[in-house]
């Protein structure tokens, strides 16, 4: 009896390696699905991500663009485990306005309720001109922890790495960054920091 040549060999290694890579990854695909939501209205956005959260989705991340079809929109995606319960454990909060201090006052109301940053993007609108917009969740099955947030803003990267100093040592971690044009401001960075509350 003729033994396997050793190209045979490796080669049938190779494949079984190869099956048992994509096993995984195949099942990972079947067990998550996604929900795409896109609108020009942060208003609209809002009720969309809590009528998709409902079904059990969570958020998963935002981007403001240009898309081909839809123009100036705001796009997120969602996603949920197939094997999960269809029941809402998150409520999500949009945040979106052209003056940095009016984000600031909306951030801590929220931060209050215990709703926690998630990510923000930069999205023009078709009447409102360019925004920040900011998203925030809140785990509906757990005791809402308060947040405090501080929001930097500056049109000089300088200025911005003094501030971000300046917070850390009061506590504040990073949460997240954008460059817009505000109506106010002009061009700036927008910076967004917390730390839990008492």
């Amino acid at each position: 009896m003729r033994r396997p040549s050793l190209r045979i060999c490796v080669s049938l290694m190779v494949m079984a390696a190869v099956l048992v890579v994509a096993a995984p990854a195949a099942a990972q695909s079947e067990a998550f699905e996604y929900k795409l939501l896109a609108t020009n209205k942060t208003s609209t956005m809002q009720k969309e991500m809590n009528e998709a959260a409902a079904a059990g989705f969570r958020f998963e991340a935002v981007m403001g663009g240009e898309t081909a079809f839809g123009g100036k929109e705001a796009v997120v995606i969602m996603g949920r485990s197939r094997s999960a319960d269809a029941k809402q454990q998150y409520k999500y909060l949009l945040l979106a306005t052209q003056k940095t201090g009016t984000m600031q006052k909306e951030l801590q109301a929220a931060g209050d309720e215990g709703f926690q940053y998630k990510d923000q993007t930069v999205f023009e609108t078709t009447f409102g001109g360019k925004e920040v917009v900011c998203i925030l969740e809140r785990d509906l099955d757990a005791q809402p922890e308060r947040w405090v947030y501080k929001l930097l803003a500056t049109k000089k990267t300088g200025t911005m790495q003094k501030e971000l100093s300046e917070v850390a040592s009061e506590g504040f971690e990073f949460v997240g960054v954008t460059v817009s044009e505000t109506s106010f401001g002009g061009k700036e960075v927008v910076t967004i920091t917390r730390r839990k509350g008492h």
